[in-house]
């Protein structure tokens, strides 16, 4: 019977946040004087009680995670899943031991590695030759052990020449490869991997992924896996959890993860409040997503766009596009740039561009409008969001691949 590399009961995060409530236009010295006392003598307090400090007058109380209970066996390769902020990263520094739960209890069977973002885990001022070194000492290596993987390391990571530069004059390329072959190397029982694989280019992807399956079957050792890239997810992990606002939403077979997790609420839909409209004459009023024609060969996106306009003038209506990573993928649409005449009035208008060259994954959209090159008038920055399954087709595979990464294509937005 497999034993269980890690239990995880009843685990909660909580994390204060501190606002700066709306203030007047106009203050008298003698308010300003008294905020900044009450703001002093809060801060001084909590510094005295061994709390949080945070800046602001008013604090919010928010559960980063909530009640998660989970195990895994040793061997397994379970992924985790979920929209922006639903947990995940908050999830895997626990897991980590980078920051401690607020309730419940972990229970790690083995020596844990990471590799959660470009930074962590290497010192900047030392080569990567004593990267290593530094790194097999803190998981419980001797000199010994990590001189006999040091060379598969290096052969793994492609950074033969650079070994004695130090690691902060390493691309972000270069650093995760070395991370990565580092991490997987020296053998933890327990391997946990976030995002950060979508920095290196699609050959290292797919070395890295090789690897994690042999060090799961072959080793026995125990990987958890984040990524946006639910195709990836389906090839290397038979099961998945899927984390909504903190708490584990659904776990079981990859396949029913995933569809649980394109079929759950996404950021597809933005509203503005009525208090906060632009003074330009030219507004979004409300904004919606939406996928068209997903199982088929030519998929595209919907963009739903309600605007306010106090005079009919020219605009262009421009499109960003970018993805879990936060990288450009299509910046400015073809199309997007061109004027258009917007009517005086509230009225909806609709525009499409394609997405059969998307991967298999989560994306951002922000959209502007404005007079390229001399004025905005009003920008929904990064808001909005959409997931997208892409489709299960041959003549699409090149394309697929070549969209996941660095830089950017072009994509056509089109009035609807």
């Amino acid at each position: 019977m497999p034993k269980t590399a890690i239990t995880v009961k009843g685990l909660s995060k909580r994390y204060f946040l501190g606002h700066q409530s709306t203030q007047e236009s106009y203050q008298s010295l003698r308010d300003s004087i008294v905020r900044a006392v009450k703001g002093f003598a809060r801060k001084a307090g909590d510094m005295a009680r061994g709390k949080q400090i945070l800046a602001g007058d008013s604090v919010e109380e928010f559960w980063a995670l909530k009640g998660i209970d989970f195990e895994v066996e040793e061997g397994e390769v379970l992924g985790i899943i979920g929209h922006n902020g639903a947990g995940k990263s908050t999830l895997l520094k626990v897991l980590s031991r980078i920051t401690e739960p607020t309730e419940g209890r972990i229970e790690l069977n083995g020596r844990v590695a990471s590799l959660l973002e470009v930074g962590t885990g290497f010192h900047p001022e030392l080569t990567g030759r004593e990267n290593i070194f530094l790194n097999g000492a803190i998981l419980g290596m001797t000199k010994r052990e990590i001189k006999e993987k040091f060379d598969e390391i290096v052969d793994f990571a492609e950074v033969k020449n650079f070994l004695d530069t130090p690691v902060k004059r390493y691309s972000s390329g270069m650093y995760v490869r070395l991370a990565f072959a580092v991490a997987a190397h020296l053998e933890p029982e327990i391997l946990i991997v976030d995002e950060v694989l979508a920095v290196g280019d699609m050959k290292f992807q797919k070395k890295c992924l090789g690897k994690m399956k042999s060090i799961s079957r072959e080793g026995g050792r125990t990987v958890l896996f984040v990524s946006h890239n639910l195709s990836v997810i389906q090839t290397i992990c038979k099961r998945c959890v899927v984390l909504k606002r903190g708490q584990v939403d659904f776990i079981g077979p990859s396949a029913d993860a995933v569809a649980r997790y394109l079929e759950s609420e996404s950021d597809f839909h933005w509203l503005r409040d009525p208090e906060k409209k632009p003074m330009s004459g030219c507004h979004f009023d409300e904004i919606t997503l939406k996928v068209i024609g997903e199982d088929t060969p030519d998929p595209s996106v919907e963009i739903t766009a309600k605007i306010t306009n106090e005079k009919e003038r020219e605009l262009a209506f421009e499109v960003h596009l970018f993805n879990a990573s936060g990288e450009g993928v299509a910046l400015g649409l073809s199309g997007s740039v061109d004027r258009l005449k917007f009517e005086k009035g509230t009225a909806e208008h609709r525009w499409r561009f394609p997405a059969g060259r998307l991967a298999t994954g989560s994306y951002g959209v922000s959209v502007r409008l404005n007079v390229p090159g001399v004025k905005v008038y009003d920008e929904v920055w990064q808001k909005l969001s959409f997931d997208f399954q892409s489709p299960p087709h041959p003549e699409h595979s090149y394309r697929i691949a070549q969209s996941w990464g660095h830089g950017s294509f072009m994509l056509d937005l089109e009035k609807a």
